[in-house]
């Protein structure tokens, strides 16, 4: 990151996260009057900024090599992965202290769409944006190299799930969609986001995302097998039983 530019990165990110919490509301009318809901969107919240902060502390096997937690939450890498996966289990926590059983996931999968199109924006404009190319797309950083706007693909990319969630309203399940859509689309940039090779010609965050697959898969059959239990009750298709009290629901 160039020097001076950590209050532009958080600025845009917590712009992204204002931004993001607006969509949230905005959706109000389609949630049923309760104020717990404010209870999860404070859990998802603070799992996000936790996690963000945090999630990249064990970077090293012999752990004597990483930072001690204070070190990681004050000058540590931050990570968008490791804030997502934070901001899913803190809505969950949030959900099963306060007992909110609806799904929240319809709701919760746009707001994250624009309110990371907007962070990655300080990215952008902070960050070494990508790997070096000689395509006549490649943007000049700070140290004279073309290179791959890779945060300008992510922003293309949010921003497009943004619209595509919105419309796909009622007809999917959101959050799967975008999570799936997300992972893949992040396996594939990240050949061209220059982060440091860890294992087998992958990054850290390509490896946490292999890891998180079998736990995204076990997620999307247990949805498919819900609606199935759904359909068979109620004697129509597609229905789901008793909301679910995931996060991502």
């Amino acid at each position: 990151m160039m020097p001076g530019s950590a209050l532009v990165h958080d600025l845009l990110t917590g712009l992204g996260i204002l931004a993001a919490a607006g969509v949230f509301t905005l959706q109000k009318r389609y949630w049923k009057p309760d104020d717990r809901i404010w209870i999860v969107l404070a859990g998802a919240l603070a799992g996000g900024a936790i996690l963000g902060r945090l999630g990249t502390w064990a970077q090293h096997l012999d752990l004597r090599a990483n930072a001690n937690l204070a070190e990681q939450w004050l000058y540590g890498n931050r990570s968008i992965l490791s804030g997502l996966v934070g901001a899913y289990l803190g809505a969950l926590l949030a959900k099963r202290l306060c007992g909110y059983k609806e799904r929240t996931g319809d709701m919760f999968a746009p707001a994250v769409a624009l309110g990371m199109a907007i962070g990655r924006v300080g990215c952008l404009l902070t960050e070494l944006p990508g790997t070096p190319t000689g395509g006549a797309w490649g943007i000049t950083a700070w140290d004279g190299v073309p290179r791959h706007p890779s945060f300008a693909y992510e922003i293309a990319f949010q921003l497009a799930a943004f619209v595509v969630l919105l419309r796909l309203r009622g007809k999917a399940d959101l959050f799967s969609v975008y999570l799936v859509s997300y992972a893949i689309f992040r396996l594939v940039v990240e050949f061209v986001r220059g982060n440091e090779v860890a294992f087998a010609g992958l990054t850290r965050p390509q490896l946490f995302l292999l890891a998180l697959a079998p736990l995204a898969l076990w997620r999307y059959v247990l949805r498919i097998r819900r609606k199935k239990l759904g359909a068979q009750d109620d004697g129509k298709p597609g229905l789901d039983p008793a909301p679910a009290a995931g996060a991502g629901g």
